[in-house]
């Protein structure tokens, strides 16, 4: 069953926003999710002790990098999909769940300095993928981005990705309100939908629209191994 990392060596940069997209996504799809939260402020398990979390998503907290393998593997053979919001910095912790994955997001806010920390992120998938002598896919993920205008220097970064021939998911999560509110009312965008949150219609879109890229990658990183 197929394992995403969410990695960044930054914090700040909406791993935990993406995961938790994605999570909601995938189990109104009808997926059962395992959340392994490996961040050290465990926000993800917070998440889950809040009301209206759908019973096909479990959550772990997982802070010892001894037993990060071990939970990816559990969830691996529980679930149908099982997603690791990993911390903001290059740890054993991180380098391990990169190990175990069949797809690494790497989030990325609209600014040189995230660009920065990305490469890096890029960096270390490479070094673990040629330390165990396997392929690990991966692509950057731009997070956070105002609805209603690109900034130039995000139109910047993502040329400079093209030009590197970096991966980069062709959808970008937006700024939104109704993400921010999974984190205080609980449950997914599905459960908060009537809430009075504004731009619900658009959150929604964005959302499916981001899990939709996200399966397209799993599928073609699937297609190119079995060819391979």
């Amino acid at each position: 069953m197929p394992v995403i990392s969410f990695v960044s060596p930054k914090g700040g940069v909406g791993k935990t926003t993406a995961t938790l997209l994605l999570a909601g996504e995938l189990s109104d799809a009808g997926g059962t999710v395992r959340l392994i939260d490996a961040d050290p402020n465990l926000p993800l398990v917070d998440w889950g002790q809040l009301p209206g979390r759908p019973d096909a998503i479990t959550v772990v907290g997982c802070r010892d990098e001894n037993a990060i393998i071990d939970e990816i593997e559990r969830g691996a053979s529980e679930a149908r999909f099982t997603l690791v919001d990993l911390e903001g910095a290059a740890t054993a912790t991180v380098t391990f769940a990169i190990a175990q994955s069949d797809l690494v997001i790497i989030p990325c806010k609209g600014s040189h300095l995230d660009a920065t920390q990305a490469a890096r992120a890029i960096k270390l998938v490479k070094q673990t993928a040629r330390g165990t002598r396997t392929e690990i896919d991966y692509a950057v993920l731009f997070s956070q981005i105002p609805p209603a205008l690109r900034s130039n220097n995000q139109k910047d970064i993502a040329e400079q990705f093209n030009d590197a021939e970096i991966p980069v998911l062709p959808v970008m999560i937006y700024n939104r309100e109704a993400y921010r509110a999974m984190f205080a009312a609980g449950g997914t965008l599905r459960t908060i939908n009537d809430k009075g949150v504004g731009n619900m219609k658009a959150a929604l879109e964005n959302a499916e629209a981001y899990a939709a890229a996200v399966i397209a990658r799993l599928r073609k990183a699937r297609t190119v191994k079995e060819a391979a």
